[in-house]
C-alpha cells in the first residue's frame, strides 16, 4: 500500500454514499487517486487495467447519481468492476486481486451487496438488469438497476434481444454503452461501423453541443418542461440525421457523450432517470486513459500480467499453446487453401494475429458472437472449405446448440481448437474449460483429441484440417508445456507411455506431466505403473479399455474436466464389475480463482493427491 497523502480521499471514503456529497474538484481530484492506485495495484497482482481505467468517470457519475445500494449496476462480463470495487470498500483487498482465497477479478455477489449479479461473460447485463427491473417492480420497490454494456459485447446476440424486450417497457430503465472502440481486440462489423457514424457526424455534434450548453444554463425545471425540450431536440435531431437503431428499438438516445467529462455525465444522468420509459446513454470513453502504455497499446493491458510501470514492460512470454497453434494455422494455411480461421473477437488471444495477416480473405472475425461464429463455419464447411473455430473452452458453452444442431448433426469437418481447456487460474469459475468434453462427448460424428505436449497438438491440427472427416476438436490448456513424449499421433491409437502390472493411469492431454510425477512417487512405494496418454478423447475403443483392466489390479483416469459425464465415467461404465475405477476429475463445477497449481491441489489433481489416492484404493481393494 502507498502512503496515506497520496490517495487522501480514496483512504477517506467511509461509504459509497460519501460520493454524493462531493464537489466535482474533489471528485476530479479521486479520479486521479483511482487510476494512480489502479495502476500501481494491478502492476503488482496483474489483472484487467485498460478497461478500468476508461471507466473512472462514468463510475464516479453513476455513485454520484444513483442511491446505491438501493439501485444497483450490472457491469456487462465485469473486466471494469475494479473501479466499483475500490469505491464500495475493498481497497485493501486489492492486493489479494484474483489470487487464491483472495479478491475475484468479477463482480460477485458473495463479496459484496454492491455485486448485484455476477458476470464474467459478455452481453448479459441488459437481459439480467430488465430481469431485476421488472422482479423489483413487482415486489413493490422503487429501486432502478443500470445496465453499462461495452460496444463490443453489444455484438452478441443476446444484448440485441434484451434491447428489443427492453424497448417495450413503459418505465425508467437505463442502459449504457461504454463505446471505447474496443473488446479485447479492435471492434469489427457492422455495429461498430454504425457507432463510428453516429460518433463523427459534424452537423449532428455541433447542433447537440450548442443545445447541451443552452440545457445546462436552465435552472431546476418542471417534469413538462424538461419533457418538451427533450422532444424539440429529438425534432432537430431528426432533422439533421436519421434515428438512431436504439430510438427505433424504443429507447430515448443520448449521445454520444463524453465519457470522461464528469459534470456532464452527472447532468445527462440526471435526465435520463426523469424519463419515462428505456433510455440508452451513448457514453465514449478512452480505454486506458491516463496511463500512456495502456492508451498506446490497449490489447496488451487489457489483461496483463505483473508489469513496470515506468517502462510497460511485463514478464518475458514463453511459447504456449496458442503461439504453437498460430504458428501451425499459418504454415498449413500455406499447404491448403481451404483452411479457414474464424474466431469471435480473439484473435490475438487465440493466436490468429500472423493467419489474419498472410490469408486475409480467409480470416472471419465475426465479433463477439460465438453462436453466429460456429454456424457460420457450419456455412463455410457446406461450400468444401475447412475451418477452423478458435475460441476459448468457456465461451464455446454459449454456442451449445449450434454445434450440436448446424455442425454435428450435419457431420460438417469443422474444426474446434478450444483454448484454455481445464483450469485458467486468476479468473475463475466463468472462465474455467471444464465443460467442454463432458457436453462434447454427447454430441453425433463428434472426435475429440487432448495433445499432451506441443509435438502431438501440431500432427493433431495437421490431422484436423487436412484428413479427417466429420465435426472435430482439440482441446489445449491454458500457458505451455515442459512434458514431450516420444511418438507420433497416430488417430485412434493411445500412447503407452510406461508399463507395469499393479495399476493403469489413463491420462487427458496435458494432465500427463501430472500422472507421470506421481508414477515416481508410488513406484518408489513399490506400486508398479502404466502410463496411458489417451490422444483420442472420443470415440473411446471398449476393447482398449477392456485390455488394460484385464491386465492390471486398478485402473485410473485423470482428466481435467468435469466427473459427471466425463472422460472417466465413460471408461468405467466400460469396465464395470471388470475392475475398480478410480476417477480422478473435478467433482464440483464451480472452481474458485488463483494459481492454477494450487487450484489443482484444491481439486486433488496434483501429482502428490493422485499417488496417494491410488495407495488408498490399493488397500481398500
Amino acid at each position: 500500500m502507498e502512503t496515506s497523502n497520496q490517495y487522501t480521499i480514496l483512504e477517506s471514503l467511509q461509504s459509497p454514499q460519501d460520493i454524493k456529497t462531493m464537489s466535482f474538484q474533489q471528485l476530479a481530484q479521486l479520479a486521479e487517486e483511482i487510476r494512480s492506485f489502479l495502476i500501481q495495484s494491478v502492476s503488482r497482482t496483474g489483472g484487467h487495467l485498460a478497461s478500468n481505467l476508461g471507466v473512472v468517470e462514468l463510475t464516479l457519475a453513476l455513485f454520484k447519481v444513483l442511491s446505491l445500494p438501493e439501485d444497483g449496476i450490472i457491469w456487462d462480463v465485469g473486466h471494469q468492476s475494479y473501479v466499483h470495487k475500490l469505491l464500495t470498500g475493498r481497497m485493501q483487498q486489492f492486493a489479494t486481486l484474483r489470487q487464491f482465497g483472495g479478491m475475484s477479478g468479477f463482480p460477485k455477489s458473495c463479496e459484496s451487496p454492491y455485486d448485484i449479479f455476477n458476470t464474467g461473460h459478455s452481453s448479459t447485463s441488459i437481459s439480467a438488469a430488465l430481469g431485476m427491473t421488472r422482479g423489483a417492480e413487482l415486489a413493490g420497490e422503487k429501486s432502478r438497476t443500470v445496465a453499462v454494456i461495452g460496444d463490443g459485447a453489444l455484438t452478441g446476440g443476446m444484448a440485441f434481444e434484451a434491447l428489443d424486450d427492453a424497448g417495450t417497457y413503459k418505465k425508467n430503465f437505463i442502459v449504457i454503452l461504454n463505446d471505447n472502440e474496443m473488446s479485447i481486440a479492435a471492434n469489427v462489423g457492422g455495429i461498430s461501423r454504425y457507432l463510428t457514424r453516429v460518433r463523427t457526424r459534424p452537423q449532428y455534434h455541433r447542433f447537440k453541443s450548442n443545445l447541451e450548453h443552452a440545457f445546462g444554463m436552465i435552472p431546476v425545471i418542471g417534469q413538462p418542461t424538461v419533457l418538451l425540450l427533450k422532444r424539440i431536440k429529438d425534432s432537430v435531431r431528426r432533422l439533421l440525421m436519421t434515428s438512431t437503431v436504439f430510438d427505433d428499438f424504443g429507447f430515448t438516445y443520448f449521445g454520444p457523450i463524453d465519457g470522461h467529462d464528469l459534470p456532464f455525465l452527472c447532468q445527462v444522468l440526471e435526465r435520463a432517470k426523469a424519463i419515462n420509459g428505456p433510455v440508452l446513454l451513448h457514453v465514449k470513453t478512452k480505454k486506458g486513459k491516463g496511463y500512456k502504455f495502456a492508451e498506446d497499446k490497449p490489447t496488451d493491458f487489457h489483461g496483463v500480467g505483473v508489469f513496470e510501470i515506468d517502462t510497460g514492460e511485463r514478464n518475458g512470454s514463453s511459447t504456449s499453446y496458442a503461439s504453437v497453434f498460430g504458428a501451425t494455422m499459418a504454415e498449413l494455411g500455406g499447404q491448403d487453401e481451404r483452411i479457414c480461421a474464424v474466431t469471435a473477437a480473439m484473435p490475438d488471444g487465440t493466436g490468429l494475429g500472423t493467419f489474419s495477416k498472410l490469408y486475409p480473405k480467409r480470416f472471419f472475425d465475426v465479433g463477439i458472437a460465438e453462436q453466429h461464429a460456429v454456424t457460420f463455419s457450419a456455412g463455410l464447411a457446406k461450400r468444401g472449405l475447412r475451418p477452423v473455430v478458435a475460441v476459448y473452452s468457456s465461451f464455446l458453452q454459449r454456442a451449445y446448440d449450434q454445434v450440436l444442431h448446424d455442425v454435428c448433426m450435419q457431420n460438417l469437418p469443422v474444426t474446434f481448437c478450444i483454448d484454455r481447456a481445464g483450469l485458467v487460474g486468476e479468473d475463475g469459475e466463468t472462465h474455467h474449460g471444464i465443460y467442454d468434453l463432458a457436453y462434447l462427448s454427447q454430441m453425433p460424428n463428434m472426435t475429440i483429441l487432448a495433445p499432451a505436449n506441443f509435438i502431438e497438438f501440431k500432427d493433431m491440427l495437421s490431422y484436423a484440417t487436412m484428413v479427417h472427416r466429420g465435426p472435430i476438436a482439440i482441446r489445449y490448456p491454458r500457458g505451455g508445456t515442459s512434458f514431450e513424449t516420444g511418438k507420433k499421433f497416430v488417430p485412434n491409437l493411445p500412447e503407452v507411455v510406461t508399463e507395469g502390472k499393479d495399476v493403469a493411469i489413463i491420462s487427458v492431454g496435458h494432465m500427463l506431466s501430472s500422472v507421470v510425477a506421481a508414477k515416481e512417487i508410488l513406484e518408489k512405494n513399490g506400486v508398479s505403473v502404466s502410463v496411458v496418454n489417451m490422444r483420442t478423447i472420443w470415440p473411446i475403443s471398449p476393447q482398449f479399455i477392456k485390455s488394460v483392466a484385464d491386465a492390471h489390479k486398478l485402473l485410473v483416469t485423470v482428466e481435467d474436466g468435469v466427473r459427471h459425464g466425463g472422460f472417466g465415467e465413460k471408461v468405467a461404465s466400460y469396465v464395470s464389475g471388470q475392475a475398480p475405477v478410480l476417477i480422478k476429475a473435478h467433482d464440483s463445477g464451480i472452481v474458485t480463482h488463483g494459481n492454477r497449481d494450487k487450484l489443482y491441489e484444491l481439486c486433488g489433481l496434483d501429482a502428490e493427491t493422485i499417488a496417494n489416492d491410488i495407495i488408498t484404493k490399493l488397500r481398500q481393494a
